[in-house]
């Protein structure tokens, strides 16, 4: 059993659906008292609302990460409900699709801004707080896509997810004198509300590609996550893992036959 991290205080980015709801949900059912940040006002504040009728303890804010004064504000306000900053989960971040031969420079200035300047932000808003705790964690989400696969139209996606990589190696070097360790998570396929809207035939399709024969969860990202914030994680840094029910691993759809 891992070291409870009941009363810590995290920050999760891109909370209010998906991935980002997740591993809030996670957080705050081992105790953590979790700030969640979206865009979108009413969103957020119905994510934290859940988790709050759940008994989980959670503060909703709306900001930009792409923002930096939203950054700061994000950090005062934690260090403000809670007292400090133990715990980023760097998690938002946009994938919309364009092939190269449509992809207009606004298209990928946009994915870039969001995914990688929509990293950095949050980290250099949070760290002197993180400095100060006891054992300060940094989470990433990334994507198998673009560090160990390929989609066509994501070209610019991928760029971020594997540069997400870069930034999260240096920043581990970096950020070790501190006590501060930086991780990412790469999710392979995972059920969200988009997802869902697709419609059975097509999940059936995408699951029939993953060794493990299902889509992963929201819940399966969270407690990868929360592995890595743990003490027990504590010798891990400048680190990926992959949570993807083995999608990467068939050499071709003829290996799950």
């Amino acid at each position: 059993m891992l070291t409870s991290i009941r009363g810590r205080s995290v920050i999760v980015t891109g909370a209010s659906k998906g991935i980002g709801k997740g591993i809030a949900r996670v957080f705050a059912s081992q105790g953590a008292r979790v700030l969640m940040l979206a865009r979108n006002s009413a969103e957020i504040e119905r994510a934290a609302d859940e988790i709050r009728d759940a008994g989980g303890e959670s503060y909703a804010l709306a900001g930009d990460v792409t923002s930096s004064s939203d950054m700061e504000r994000m950090a005062s306000t934690a260090i403000e409900q809670f007292g400090s900053i133990d715990i980023l989960c760097a998690n938002a971040g946009i994938y919309p699709s364009a092939r190269l031969d449509e992809m207009t420079q606004n298209d990928w200035d946009g994915v870039m801004t969001a995914n990688l300047t929509g990293t950095f932000l949050p980290v250099r808003a949070c760290l002197e707080s993180l400095k100060n705790s006891r054992n300060g964690r940094i989470i990433v989400t990334s994507s198998i896509t673009g560090p160990i696969t390929g989609l066509p139209g994501w070209s610019h996606y991928g760029a971020t997810k594997a540069g997400q990589l870069g930034f999260v190696r240096t920043a581990a070097i970096e950020l070790a004198p501190h006590g501060i360790t930086v991780n990412a998570v790469l999710p392979g396929n995972i059920m969200t509300e988009g997802l869902k809207d697709l419609g059975p035939e097509y999940i059936a399709q995408m699951a029939a590609a993953i060794p493990i024969k299902r889509l992963g969860t929201v819940e399966d990202i969270g407690y990868a996550a929360l592995f890595l914030a743990s003490e027990e994680a504590a010798f891990i840094t400048g680190q990926t893992i992959v949570v993807d029910g083995g999608q990467v691993l068939p050499e071709s759809l003829t290996a799950l036959s």
